[in-house]
């Protein structure tokens, strides 16, 4: 609030940068015009976060609600706290909200049930709640950064067996938390008042263009990275460290007692006690049995029907996997429900590692997208897949004119961009 009296006067500390020769940076007139280094006076206090000129609420509303939500906990909290010495309570160990509700009243009717999952939803589906996040992050952004994502993704998908998880969880956790604040820093950047370019901005010799810049996420004064982007990267970071909390609750006693176990032994047709009742040759059928049904009997084909959707609205070579896929698994139909856990298993984990390579490989030809030259040999199934076929950056050493036939189609120019090396043969 001090930065906006009177007396704070910009003009007379901002920098005025100097534009460099056209052979010394690969920005283009267009793209210079539009650059936070050479458009105008270069304010230093920006790169601080304060601007002239902004109300002064703009400034504190968010910190304000901030505060509120602090005040809002902290009310809440003691007040529970009141409550409980004045009724001589104990705090419960699960930090539940239906304190009555375990794991033994789960199947004693449909409102119970769903007391329970109140209670321990991410307690029993944390990890692949997870999981989504993950695919969130890498289909929201379709960058460099988030081939990263896709290979721990693919890390701990082949690990398969929860515990296993659950040793290289902490390991994760740390990767999220060092990955968030390195993406933090490329999207601050440096000071633009030291009027400074980045080096692959140094000369037009450097095969880096804006498209590619932004697909690699570097710092550029044209083409800043989109902080909005770490929002979904933060709410993975949450969702992780709300599951690595639940790895350790999850060994001890109390916990098990309330909520259940959650490991994932196969062999369970050989223990003699099984804690769920037979919902499918029942006398007396509850809404929750049907529930049930209608869960472990159909949902299998409804997954069939969204992978032979997702194979049959893109003609592609992708797609043409998830359709074989698909009747691949109708050829078992519901007798494969009925077939031993392990082999039921092998042919979803292959189903699921598919899904993750097509994700990775899409993300990863997404770089072809600031090479036209590359992409418009390509074949046709590859372009298909493309996020960007043409992006908006000058086509290389193409003249507009040139460009301009060659999205119409001409293909009088084919001869002489193969010289030039911007078409393959």
């Amino acid at each position: 609030m001090l930065y906006q009296l009177k007396i704070v006067d910009p003009s007379e500390y901002s920098s005025n940068c100097t534009q460099p020769l056209l052979n010394g940076t690969n920005l283009s007139p267009e793209e210079m015009g539009n650059s936070t280094l050479y458009r105008g006076p270069v304010d230093p206090a920006n790169w601080f976060g304060i601007r002239k000129g902004f109300p002064n609420l703009g400034y504190i509303q968010n910190h304000l609600l901030v505060l509120l939500l602090l005040v809002l906990e902290a009310v809440v909290y003691r007040c529970q706290e009141y409550y409980r010495k004045q009724h001589q309570l104990l705090v419960p160990i699960t930090e539940t909200i239906f304190e009555d509700v375990s794991r033994e009243q789960l199947d004693h009717g449909l409102v119970t049930c769903a007391k329970y999952f109140l209670n321990y939803f991410y307690y029993k589906f944390g990890l692949e709640i997870c999981f989504l996040m993950t695919v969130n992050v890498i289909g929201q952004r379709m960058n460099f950064m988030v081939i990263l994502h896709g290979c721990w993704l693919v890390v701990i998908l082949t690990r398969r067996r929860r515990a296993a998880i659950a040793r290289l969880w902490p390991k994760y956790c740390l990767f999220l938390v060092v990955f968030l604040l390195y993406q933090y820093l490329l999207c601050v950047g440096m000071p633009p008042a030291l009027c400074i370019d980045y080096p692959w901005r140094w000369s037009q010799s450097l095969p880096m263009n804006s498209a590619l810049i932004k697909w690699l996420y570097l710092p550029d004064f044209f083409v800043a990275p989109k902080s909005t982007n770490l929002i979904n990267d933060f709410v993975l970071l949450l969702c992780a460290a709300q599951q690595w909390r639940v790895f350790v609750a999850e060994r001890t006693e109390a916990w098990l007692r309330a909520a259940g176990d959650n490991a994932d032994r196969l062999d369970l047709e050989r223990e003699p006690h099984n804690p769920t009742p037979n919902f499918i040759h029942c006398r007396w059928v509850s809404y929750l049995d049907m529930a049930k049904v209608v869960v472990f009997r159909y949902l299998f084909w409804f997954v069939l029907v969204v992978v032979f959707i997702t194979g049959a609205t893109r003609i592609s070579l992708f797609g043409l996997g998830y359709l074989l896929a698909c009747f691949y698994l109708l050829l078992f139909g519901t007798a494969m429900l009925r077939k031993p856990a392990r082999a039921r298993l092998v042919l979803w984990d292959c189903l699921i590692l598919y899904n993750i390579t097509v994700i990775i490989s899409k993300n990863m030809l997404s770089v072809r997208a600031p090479f036209p030259g590359l992409l418009l040999g390509s074949p046709r199934w590859v372009q298909r897949d493309q996020p960007c076929a043409l992006p908006a950056a000058p086509l290389l050493r193409l003249r507009a004119a040139d460009a301009e036939q060659l999205l119409l189609g001409d293909p009088t120019l084919q001869p002489g961009l193969h010289r030039q090396g911007l078409l393959r043969p």
